[in-house]
């Protein structure tokens, strides 16, 4: 006799993955942030930390997405989120990249 897969430990080590990655991006938001209050900041430090601040936005979103679609019995895959969520940590991480270097 089989017993049916467990989801319930993997779908929560997932969901605690993308919480972390969202995590991260919220350091790159305030890394980015910070020297757009900068009393000499100018439009290169404002649009830097709003995209910073849309990307963090985005990864949250689709964290919160993701965490409600493994709840369901079994967990709906999610190949779109996958991507976004993949594709939006690169853009922050080149993006913090940059505001590092400069």
């Amino acid at each position: 006799m089989t017993e049916p897969p467990d989801h319930g430990a993997a779908a929560e080590r997932t969901r605690l993955a993308w919480r972390r990655t969202a995590l991260s991006g919220a350091v790159v938001f305030l890394l980015a942030a910070r020297p757009a209050f900068h009393p000499d900041a100018g439009p290169a430090q404002w649009i830097t930390a709003a995209l910073a601040g849309l990307g963090w936005s985005v990864l949250v979103a689709l964290a919160y997405r993701r965490a409600r679609a493994l709840r369901r019995r079994p967990p709906h895959r999610g190949r779109r989120s996958i991507t976004a969520y993949a594709l939006t940590t690169v853009a922050l991480a080149v993006l913090a990249g940059v505001i590092v270097t400069l």
